[in-house]
């Protein structure tokens, strides 16, 4: 994992530069989720597999995975039901 990355991901998901040395356990639902999400993508992987990455995200955070995941341009397989959230990042679309 490549720790700057990672914490350059956290911060553009609004977290505080002391949020950094507090434990995972402490955090709500949606902080572990965006951690979750921000850990995988520092990975640099060919292609990410994510299913439901919005679940217990508030719609600010969302706004800031969405930009990230832009900005980024990851290739990513996901699982998702926010139909607009899709919209805006994916570049194919498979509906069930």
């Amino acid at each position: 994992i490549d720790e700057s990355l990672f914490k350059a991901m956290l911060r553009k998901l609004d977290f505080s530069r002391e949020q950094f040395e507090k434990n995972i356990k402490d955090f709500s639902g949606g902080q572990k989720k965006k951690v979750l999400l921000a850990k995988s993508l520092s990975e640099q992987a060919h292609l990410y597999i994510w299913d439901e990455p919005l679940n217990f995200i508030d719609v600010i955070s969302r706004m800031q995975i969405e930009k990230l995941l832009i900005e980024h341009e990851p290739t990513i397989l996901f699982v998702e039901h926010d139909s607009a959230f899709c919209e805006n990042v994916a570049t194919k679309i498979i509906k069930l």
